[in-house]
């Protein structure tokens, strides 16, 4: 195994992971970076569907508060155990997302994202007005805690903190087996264009159908994490703007990679929080923050990166092909050749 090989890099950022409690300041840092995680389920989810099938949707934010929903109903209004409401939100978001996706999947390119925002914003509006269902505007608050596991109790912050990392990690762990089998080949295959991966036989309607389906599935449990940890939620979860921030982590980090919306999701509030005692001038500084780094990493950083990489492998390549072409010797005067 090489020094600085992909496998040793996610060990080294899990073992960070792992040690984080211990070397953040206050209980403030660990929420910070448990709602990071949170939001990286989502992002993870959403980079599949946008990053690796090339359809961008812009109601993520609506099925990560339909999960979250789906957790608060069932546990206050309804007395459901947690993890298995917590279960639901995943399929029930995964349920909405089969009907959602049959009817805008059949559309491309933009008018895709135009007809998932409306989606979305029609998501927000039925969770603000069925007041019945979802208490409106007032939101639903008391929602209970994760319970306890072997006895480890998830009421403090550096527990809940732990168990959003094991989510987290399950979560970057199933997606990696995703994109690395056929399924996830057949995916990027599908963004690269529909008529190529048609032409090869990959029935597109149910491939897009299917990553749309397992993208919200994980928005639904961010949603449904998000609840038990925040323990009230709002409508204005299913805002667009939390979309809009989940595709912010994916270009700063890398579009189409696995560990870029990680970083972006990670990066991206930390820099805000610290741009905090800028007050109502902190976008003043975040903003060309941005536009350097697309001007500089339009990939995003890992993407940026893995782009440097792999064209220093090619010109490494090239180069070694003259040097071993000048090795071969001719057939005809190999030592012991015969000749017709």
């Amino acid at each position: 195994m090489k020094l600085f090989s992909p496998t040793t890099g996610w060990l080294a950022l899990l073992v960070l992971a792992i040690a984080f409690p211990f070397l953040a300041g206050n209980d403030y840092h660990l929420t910070v970076m448990s709602t990071a995680y949170i939001f990286a389920i989502a992002t993870i989810g959403l980079n599949l569907i946008t990053g690796y099938t090339g359809q961008y949707n812009l109601a993520h934010s609506g099925f990560m508060a339909v999960g979250a929903y789906t957790v608060g109903i069932l546990t206050v209004d309804h007395q459901v155990p947690f993890w298995i409401a917590f279960f639901l939100a995943g399929v029930f978001a995964a349920f909405l997302g089969f009907f959602v996706g049959i009817v805008s999947l059949r559309l491309k390119t933009h008018f895709f994202s135009i007809f998932t925002l409306c989606v979305g914003y029609i998501m927000y509006l039925v969770i603000e007005k069925w007041e019945s269902l979802t208490h409106g505007t007032v939101g639903i608050m008391g929602i209970p805690a994760p319970p306890s596991i072997a006895g480890i109790d998830f009421e403090s912050p550096r527990p809940q903190y732990y168990l959003v990392l094991f989510f987290l990690v399950a979560s970057l762990w199933i997606m990696h087996r995703i994109v690395r089998s056929l399924l996830g080949r057949t995916f990027m295959a599908i963004r690269n264009g529909d008529d190529l991966a048609q032409a090869l036989g990959i029935n597109l309607m149910r491939n897009k159908l299917l990553a749309f389906m397992l993208s919200v599935f994980f928005a639904g449990l961010a949603g449904g994490l998000y609840a038990g940890f925040v323990r009230f939620i709002g409508p204005g979860v299913a805002s667009v703007e939390h979309t809009f921030d989940m595709t912010m982590y994916m270009l700063v980090g890398g579009i189409g990679t696995l560990l870029g919306p990680l970083l972006g999701a990670i990066g991206v509030p930390w820099l805000t929080q610290y741009l905090q005692v800028l007050q109502d001038y902190r976008f003043v500084v975040f903003g060309p923050l941005l536009v350097i780094l697309v001007i500089f990493l339009p990939y995003g950083i890992v993407g940026t990166y893995m782009n440097r990489k792999r064209r220093k492998e090619a010109l490494a390549a090239q180069a070694m092909a003259p040097a071993a072409a000048t090795n071969v010797t001719p057939i005809s005067t190999a030592k012991g050749a015969t000749h017709a």
